[in-house]
């Protein structure tokens, strides 16, 4: 209870005392003292009083403790003196001097109200750190968390492979059919669409186990022509498309795991042909002990934001794309001390630069 007036101030502690614990301060500087010192489940504040006024202390209370309640009185009564009174953050006013029961029953309400105003406060509170300690735990446990990612990148991955698989198994049966009739050169067609069948199933069945024991063991890599590897994707998951044009190096040996890197170009070739491209240039060059190699295309492109969108992952321009690509491929080029770098300009398509440690 705080109020300049002795007779007030006591009258009012005495009537509140039958339910309540009360003390009193009889000037603003006191009782914020005392709420910095303690907290209290309700302030009766008098609006008049010398050196600072109840407004003005009610404005410094509230930096104090924003929760607990404060009941204003004014001897005048005025409208727009509650109505400051409200606006400065008081959750109720009396008439001074006030009712009995009136006051009573206003001290229980409001009690109540900061009981359940800490109590929210409480709860907010725990649940901001519950989400920062979740938030902690998520940065710590990322490696796990890519495992449960896994699942929909494989259904991302061997989409492409699994279309190869049905086409190519619809062209083996036309040709079987014409083996019959005993053409070498058909003949010869057909064992070089079961060869790509076979290529295509196993990569599919990689992915599969990939998948299955992803837990359990790192790929194996071993010394492998990274151009070969791109142009086993060419054919085998694109059809041997003449879109796809290899220039520089024949070949370039590095360490790594022959799938990991399909699923790599299958990835920036397949992006390059759905945003439209009709050419796609593949360069190997070797500097110092790297190979470079670029992906350049003529398709669609991006402006820059949606080039730092795509490599963070889960972005897609496409209407049914994952956002997931890209991603994919920087997780796969780290475990090969790889490196990927996107630059693309909208209308003038994109480039891509693979840069691989030279195989020691």
């Amino acid at each position: 209870m705080v109020d300049d007036e002795y007779g007030p101030r006591e009258s009012i502690a005495f009537t509140l005392s039958s339910e309540f614990a009360v003390e009193t301060a009889e000037r603003a500087a006191e009782a914020l003292a005392k709420l910095k010192a303690k907290a209290y489940h309700l302030v009766v504040l008098d609006i008049r009083m010398p050196e600072m006024d109840g407004i003005r202390a009610l404005e410094e209370l509230r930096k104090i403790d924003p929760h607990v309640s404060v009941i204003m009185l004014t001897g005048y009564g005025t409208l727009s003196t509650a109505q400051q009174a409200m606006v400065a953050g008081a959750n109720q006013y009396l008439r001074k001097p006030p009712d009995i029961a009136e006051l009573i029953e206003a001290a229980r309400k409001q009690t109540e109200a900061t009981r359940v105003r800490r109590q929210q406060a409480r709860i907010n509170q725990e649940a901001h750190e519950l989400n920062a300690a979740l938030k902690q735990e998520i940065d710590q446990k990322e490696p796990q968390i890519w495992q449960a990612r896994a699942s929909v990148e494989l259904v991302h991955d061997l989409n492409n492979p699994l279309t190869v698989v049905i086409g190519y198994a619809t062209l083996l049966v036309e040709e079987a059919r014409a083996v019959a009739a005993l053409d070498a050169e058909r003949g010869r067609r057909l064992l070089d669409y079961s060869s790509v069948v076979e290529r295509a199933a196993e990569y599919c069945h990689h992915l599969s186990e990939n998948w299955r024991l992803a837990s359990k063991q790192t790929s194996e890599f071993a010394l492998l022509d990274l151009v070969g590897v791109a142009r086993d994707v060419q054919q085998v998951v694109f059809f041997s498309t003449v879109a796809i044009r290899f220039s520089g190096l024949g070949q370039a040996q590095i360490r790594g795991s022959k799938f990991e890197l399909m699923r790599v170009f299958q990835n920036v070739f397949k992006n390059s042909l759905e945003a439209g491209a009709e050419q796609i240039s593949v360069s190997v060059v070797r500097a110092g002990e790297r190979y470079e190699m670029t992906v350049t295309d003529n398709g669609a492109g991006m402006d820059a934001e949606g080039v730092r969108r795509a490599l963070k992952g889960g972005f897609s321009s496409k209407k049914n794309g994952t956002g997931l690509g890209l991603s994919i491929c920087r997780h796969l080029l780290g475990a090969h001390g790889a490196t990927m770098n996107l630059e693309s300009t909208p209308g003038q398509g994109s480039v891509v630069r693979l840069v691989f440690p030279v195989a020691a």
